[in-house]
């Protein structure tokens, strides 16, 4: 997968990729992440689906510009503007992270229509957030003055947390390759500042209205987000189903990539028919 395509958007600059033919897939990826971490899977999925990528403003290869919002309304917005210029009809949705409370609140509040949506160890509901989060958010401008070597070590550390079994240094190195140069690193600080968790609690009074369907998977060693979120967020969307994958922290794409990839596979193509008798 590339992100060859570019949309313009309210001054932004969105990158996107396409790439196969058949039912339409759509992955979000979360944060501190890029739609990188869906490039394997989306490509597998090609050979039998139409799979698109996106990074979101902020984030990738997408602009990241300093007086642009990045918060998980504005996300949705942005997500919506892409589904609108695809030209998409109920799409079904796969996300990571914040890519979770960005397409929850798109189908919620933006009233943006899926075929289904599989949350992948996701931000969705509160409590959520971490020691580093709330840090960030009382020292944002010093810390994107900080050497830019410190920085990076920072990052580094940071990202390499989301794995269980740890990552590969190639893997970890292009990871964090977004959130270095000047730009980079005021928008690695700047995304984790503008986390707000009234969008969360607003998803979380809202999710007994979906109806589609719906499947969770979490890791079951995710050190980010606790398996706990993941069985309460099964109870509060009607018809959701659970699945915990052992062995995997939150970055279940490289501690598990078999077992998300048959996952994938299975809910894509069994949901079609889910979603008919929904």
């Amino acid at each position: 997968m590339e992100l060859t395509e570019r949309l313009d958007w309210q001054a932004r600059q969105v990158a996107w990729g396409r790439a196969g033919s058949g039912p339409t897939v759509v992955f979000c990826h979360g944060t501190p992440f890029s739609s990188l971490v869906w490039w394997p899977f989306a490509e597998a999925l090609s050979r039998d689906f139409t799979v698109y990528v996106w990074d979101m403003p902020g984030y990738g290869s997408s602009s990241k510009y300093r007086d642009h919002a990045v918060d998980f309304g504005a996300q949705a917005e942005a997500f919506a503007a892409l589904l609108a210029h695809w030209d998409l009809d109920r799409p079904h949705v796969v996300a990571h992270d914040f890519g979770g409370a960005v397409s929850l609140r798109a189908h919620l509040v933006g009233g943006i229509g899926y075929r289904s949506l599989m949350l992948v160890d996701v931000v969705a509901i509160p409590p959520s957030g971490s020691p580093f989060f709330r840090f960030v958010q009382d020292n944002p401008d010093v810390l994107g003055d900080l050497p830019a070597y410190i920085h990076t070590a920072i990052v580094r550390k940071y990202i390499e947390g989301a794995s269980h079994r740890g990552l590969r240094r190639n893997d970890l190195d292009a990871l964090v390759r977004p959130w270095t140069g000047e730009d980079g690193q005021s928008a690695f600080y700047r995304q984790i500042a503008a986390y707000d968790e009234s969008f969360l609690e607003e998803n979380e009074r809202r999710l007994g209205e979906i109806e589609i369907p719906v499947r969770i998977l979490w890791g079951a060693d995710d050190a980010w987000i606790p398996i706990e979120t993941g069985e309460r967020l099964r109870t509060l969307i009607p018809g959701a189903t659970l699945s915990v994958v052992d062995d995997a922290g939150h970055l279940m794409h490289h501690d598990a990539p078999v077992a998300l990839a048959d996952e994938l596979r299975a809910w894509l193509s069994g949901s079609s028919d889910r979603s008919r008798s929904w």
